[in-house]
């Protein structure tokens, strides 16, 4: 996987997906399933990754509506 947004690289966090250098998607994601904000988010890790993460749920919306059929 490669992108501006993110990419993944065997000898970089094991080959998980990341934004930026290594910040997991996994954990953007986790702090959206609870609920948090992108500012919380950012705290957590570094800034400059406020339009990395916007745009890692763009893709994500994208590719969930891309496929999808109407009912």
């Amino acid at each position: 996987m490669a992108s501006a947004v993110m990419h993944s690289h065997p000898q970089i966090l094991g080959g998980n997906p990341v934004l930026g250098t290594r910040v997991p998607i996994k954990n953007w994601f986790a702090y959206l399933e609870a609920r948090d904000s992108l500012d919380k988010f950012l705290r957590s890790f570094r800034s400059g990754m406020r339009e990395q993460a916007v745009a890692a749920l763009e893709l994500a919306r994208e590719a969930s509506v891309s496929d999808a059929h109407p009912a």
